[in-house]
């Protein structure tokens, strides 16, 4: 179906997978219209799954309300012609899903974890997340919706993943990854090369909370990660920036190594959680880093590790060759 513009949306600052598709759109040249959650037209449908953001893509048949962000750039690549964000060569756009998934998935545990698990994040964010909206607050609304904010979002931790058997772990993988970014973008503009892909915007999303708002993860990111912050900050507004080439061949120490980082952590818990999921448990039970690991069954991480050994099945024997060898070593192997 052809898509009708601006593309209607409702989201809010505090949400990463707002901010990561907003910035999409904006390298995309889309042009968008943002709605402030609860501000969204009368009469709007309400998604299965309430998530920000919520997309309103409205055709002939009339509004669809949908959600997931991955599926949403994909579609948007197909739909609107120029700049898109997947890569064409298959092995890069393998690379560029395992990175977007890694920062959807597990890189969302840190930002979680950071904002809700430590008091002075969490005293922080309930009094901020209600003021980014447009209505004036006053201090007893601020202080009653802050409650209630931080009350539901401390109740979902478990949920997530955090807890003080899986924190240190949490942590750790944090500070590693900002090392490895910091590495990596000494050299290059963008996770594959010249020009971003889904994996930047995912981690991106992340990261603006992470490096830019809460103040337990953005004060690591102050003291070692500078380029990191800068990027970000580019990020945010890449719609003057033309794409360059991205990696051919044998891909850049710096990319193995951020790979390597993320294949220490995830390809582990995706495993362990598809068992339990088809196990029918509702606890995963893991070892992650060499170390205990426990939380909640997530059946939608479990249809996330049948959507990546699908697409690498799929791949072409030359790309799944450049593919094996940039994985090779990484953890990521392991789940194909």
């Amino acid at each position: 179906m052809t898509l009708e513009t601006p593309l209607e949306l409702s989201g809010a600052p505090g949400s990463p997978y707002t901010r990561k598709m907003l910035a999409v759109l904006r390298y995309r040249r889309i042009p968008y219209k943002l709605y402030f959650r609860g501000r969204e037209p009368a009469g709007y449908p309400v998604p299965k799954v309430p998530l920000l953001p919520t997309f309103y893509l409205a055709d002939a048949g009339g509004i669809e309300a949908v959600t997931d962000s991955t599926p949403l750039i994909r579609r948007f690549d197909k739909d609107f012609p120029g700049r898109p964000v997947r890569p064409a060569d298959p092995a890069m756009a393998f690379l560029d899903s395992l990175i977007e998934d890694y920062a959807d998935e597990w890189l969302t545990k840190c930002m979680f974890h950071y904002r809700w698990a430590h008091a002075a994040d969490a005293a922080f964010a309930g009094r901020l997340l209600p003021s980014w909206g447009p209505s004036p607050l006053d201090e007893p609304t601020l202080a009653q919706m802050g409650k209630m904010f931080s009350d539901r979002q401390i109740g979902r931790l478990a949920y997530v993943g955090s807890n003080a058997t899986t924190g240190p772990v949490i942590e750790d993988s944090y500070v590693r990854l900002l090392d490895a970014l910091e590495a990596h973008l000494s050299a290059h503009p963008f996770m594959l090369g010249g020009a971003p892909g889904a994996g930047d915007f995912g981690l991106f999303g992340q990261l603006t909370q992470l490096a830019g708002v809460d103040p337990t993860p953005t004060g690591i990111a102050q003291g070692r990660a500078h380029r990191v912050m800068g990027w970000v900050g580019m990020v945010e507004d890449l719609s003057g920036v033309e794409p360059g080439p991205l990696f051919e061949g044998e891909v850049p120490d710096t990319l193995k190594g951020l790979l390597a980082e993320m294949g220490r952590v995830y390809p582990p818990l995706l495993i362990a959680n598809a068992k339990a999921v088809m196990a029918g448990a509702t606890t995963v039970e893991a070892e992650i880093d060499g170390r205990a690991w426990t939380q909640n069954a997530f059946p939608y991480q479990a249809k996330c590790l049948g959507w990546l050994r699908e697409e690498y099945a799929a791949l072409p024997a030359g790309a799944k060759a450049r593919v094996d060898a940039a994985i090779d070593g990484t953890g990521w192997t392991a789940l194909f």
